[in-house]
């Protein structure tokens, strides 16, 4: 077992989860990364992580797959043989948007897949670890990460999965904080809101101008690196009073406005 303290960072091999990553290898966390795309298709991102000089390992999964979770858990714990943070980042959004009405049963389950159910099952198999871990490592202080989104709470009709998704990562939040508490661990939850990645690329104009007419009183788009810096304030253990708290971080999207 190494000495670092050890972050698994699901959807790191870009945009937020890439921050993630960058930002608590910075600050001395071995990484256990995770993503869907063949390591040698994404080197130079990785090698942004990598730079801090701290052990590293990538893992091609998919967290919808009962048997990829149990390869990711097994690989980490083969390499660093522990667990101190999980960040719960990897998500997808549908690939067509449809209206609410049209919206298709194969979208429903390719969204919910990874962004409910492999979320919720990955999350199990490492509080458990995390359960084990804490009988044997002095003084650790484990933490779950949930990155949702303001769809939690925000109608869109055109992309009604993905909404729905959310809102179960919210609840989700709050089952195992409840659940985990006993034990010293912390859950939480960020709730994104705008942020410049190649989810919302596709939609880059519309945001330029709603942002612009106020959509947010911090008038600009959120940056990976913004979601990055919760996840540290929440590592810092500075938290240690809270659980299952939810941290906005958009711009101030989720204060209501006459």
């Amino acid at each position: 077992m190494i000495e670092n303290k050890v972050a698994l960072v699901t959807g790191a091999s870009r945009g937020i989860g890439h921050a993630t990553a960058a930002q608590l290898a910075s600050e001395g966390y071995a990484i256990a990364a995770v993503g869907t795309s063949e390591e040698s298709s994404i080197t130079e991102s990785l090698e942004k992580v990598k730079e801090w000089g701290n052990p590293f390992i990538y893992v091609k999964g998919n967290i919808a797959l009962k048997d990829d979770r149990k390869r990711i858990l097994e690989s980490v714990l083969e390499h660093f043989g522990r667990i101190d943070v999980l960040v719960n980042n990897a998500g997808v959004a549908p690939k067509i948007r449809m209206d609410i009405l049209e919206t298709t049963e194969d979208s429903m389950e390719h969204v919910l897949g990874v962004n409910l159910k492999g979320t919720f099952f990955l999350t199990q198999l490492v509080a458990n670890l995390m359960i084990e871990e804490i009988q044997r490592i002095p003084g650790l202080s484990p933490q779950i990460i949930n990155i949702s989104s303001v769809s939690a709470y925000t109608s869109s009709v055109q992309r009604a999965e993905y909404c729905i998704s959310k809102a179960a990562v919210s609840m989700i939040t709050t089952l195992y904080a409840d659940r985990l508490a006993e034990y010293g661990i912390g859950v939480f939850e960020i709730r994104p809101g705008v942020i410049n990645t190649d989810m919302t690329s596709v939609v880059k104009e519309k945001y330029d101008q709603m942002i612009r007419n106020g959509l947010t009183p911090i008038k600009r788009w959120g940056q990976p690196q913004d979601i990055a810096n919760a996840v540290s304030v929440i590592c810092s253990g500075k938290l240690g009073f809270s659980t299952g708290e939810v941290i906005n971080v958009d711009g101030g999207f989720h204060i209501r406005r006459l």
